[in-house]
């Protein structure tokens, strides 16, 4: 497309093995195939017939307003065995893993990335480790221990970013799923660190309310690695194909955002994916801090979902109270001339929403619709004094998947947000629309190329990720891949213009 020589030369430089497939294609995030959400059978590990426990699945969805994804698994024309084999349902609730225990499971992983947009500059070179372990006592009572280690050796063989990033991104160890599952009858208990994921899109995570992400790397991360644990008590009830699920969340996880360039201000080699604020005209933004909510029960998450299997008819609502996982920027200070300094804050939200998913035979149809009170937005308005209104909005999103010849995949899904009472001084219009496209082609039994395009439809803004991928051996893959942005400066893609990479990647399933 536009690969120059010195582009061909940086690719080279990531270790691309050669393989007989000419075609490449887009890495989704959440497992790691990020942008719409279930991964292949290849990317499973094979089972060890030492191993009693299954290797931890990948959480599942995630983003676009929020935006992320994942190659969903066709459905097969007989139907699906299960509610969990139609709406691919990675993260089991409470009493539904596996009895027994196991061994220790995971993955290591390694990946090079390199922003060949100017200026150029290695932007990814991270080792991880990620351990687990399950298993169950007498009594039927079931445990689960996660964590993960991360070292981007970036910071030692560039020095492109400014120290707070370094600070930020350059060692991490962090706790994943670690819980206690209780059952009692037709109740289920879990207590701990936990994934909740709600919703059944593939890919767009309108309706995935509860879980934090690590948006560092925006989108473009496997959702596996994207999606944030919440401290949450969960209760479950099942009775025959009707589900109830009570969550609270005494100490809530908050979204990853990086950190702001040198003096804070923007473009100053902070995070490469760090959303600076919309600013008036003529203004920069400084941002001081991140202030996040204490520890307290009025600063605590809660909310209910119910869901019916009719008919074939997966149907599910939700309500669901939070400190907004996203913070907004809020101008504190405006003494600097040609510079407002903002502070970071959460704020409460209140959402409504409901989901639908149906297998049509040749097609699975899947939809959503979230309403979303209290969210603040940033306005060009030099005389605002804090610099955001509030905002409420509905989203909603259809998609069609579906598979037009063998070994191909397609996915396609309209999205739209309605902003009410809107206000002319934030950058978005009243109805903002996009799609996304989603292609996906097995050419070997060991190698698969797929594209993802991710639009809006009311400017020139979009997202486009082609990979491919080589499950060269069991239970290892290797990806390489490529993402590129394009669209104005305050577009969700646009802001990202200048930050195209290439991109590889090694990881060993265990």
């Amino acid at each position: 497309m536009f690969l120059t020589k010195k582009l061909i030369l940086r690719v080279l430089a990531l270790g691309v093995p050669m393989v007989a497939a000419p075609t490449w294609a887009a890495d989704l995030p959440m497992s790691r195939d990020a942008l719409f959400d279930l991964e292949s059978e290849a990317d499973k590990p094979a089972a060890s017939p030492d191993k009693g426990a299954p290797a931890l699945l990948p959480a599942s969805r995630d983003a676009l307003f929020d935006l992320a994804s994942e190659p969903a698994r066709a459905v097969e024309k007989e139907g699906p065995a299960s509610r969990e084999a139609l709406f691919g349902e990675v993260s089991p609730g409470p009493g539904k893993q596996d009895a027994g225990g196991g061994g220790w499971h995971g993955f290591a992983q390694g990946e090079l990335a390199y922003t060949y947009a100017s200026p150029d500059h290695w932007s990814k070179v991270t080792g991880r480790l990620e351990l687990g372990r399950r298993g169950q006592w007498a009594n039927g009572m079931q445990w689960n221990i996660g964590a993960r280690v991360d070292y981007n050796a970036v910071f030692d063989v560039d020095h492109f970013y400014d120290s707070s990033v370094r600070n930020d991104q350059g060692s991490e160890f962090l706790l994943r799923e670690n819980y206690l599952d209780i059952p009692a009858g037709d109740w289920d208990f879990r207590l701990g660190r936990q994934h909740i994921v709600w919703g059944e899109m593939v890919g767009l995570f309108f309706a995935d309310v509860v879980s934090a992400k690590d948006m560092r790397e925006f989108v473009l991360q496997d959702f596996q690695l994207m999606r944030i644990p919440q401290w949450a008590t969960r209760a479950e009830y099942f009775k025959g194909d009707f589900h109830a699920e009570l969550i609270w969340v005494p100490y809530p996880s908050y979204n990853e955002v990086g950190k702001p360039g040198s003096g804070n201000t923007k473009g100053q080699y902070g995070s490469d994916f760090y959303a600076y604020p919309l600013t008036p005209v003529g203004i920069s933004p400084m941002v001081l801090r991140e202030k996040k909510p204490a520890d307290s029960l009025s600063n605590t998450n809660y909310g209910l979902r119910l869901s019916q299997l009719a008919n074939g008819w997966d149907i599910a609502g939700f309500l669901y109270s939070s400190m907004d996982s996203s913070p907004t920027a809020y101008v504190v200070d405006k003494s600097i001339p040609g510079v407002y300094q903002y502070e970071l804050r959460h704020k409460r939200i209140n959402q409504a929403g409901g989901t639908l998913a149906k297998d049509l035979g040749d097609y699975v149809l899947k939809a959503e619709a979230i309403y979303t009170n209290g969210r603040r937005y940033n306005v060009t308005d030099a005389t605002d004094a804090d610099g955001v209104v509030e905002q409420d909005t509905v989203d909603w999103v259809v998609g069609l998947d579906f598979n037009p010849w063998t070994d191909t995949r397609v996915n396609t899904q309209f999205f739209q947000r309605i902003y009410f009472d809107h206000d002319s001084d934030i950058f978005q219009d009243r109805l903002e629309n996009g799609f996304s496209l989603l292609l996906n082609r097995k050419l070997t039994d060991k190698v698969e190329a797929e594209a993802l395009l991710v639009s809006s439809l009311n400017r020139s803004d979009w997202m486009f990720r082609p990979k491919l991928s080589w499950n060269f051996e069991r239970n290892w893959k290797w990806l390489f891949g490529v993402d590129i942005f394009s669209g104005p400066e305050t577009g969700l893609f646009g802001q990202y213009d200048a930050r195209d990479r290439v991109y590889s990647e090694l990881r060993h399933d265990f």
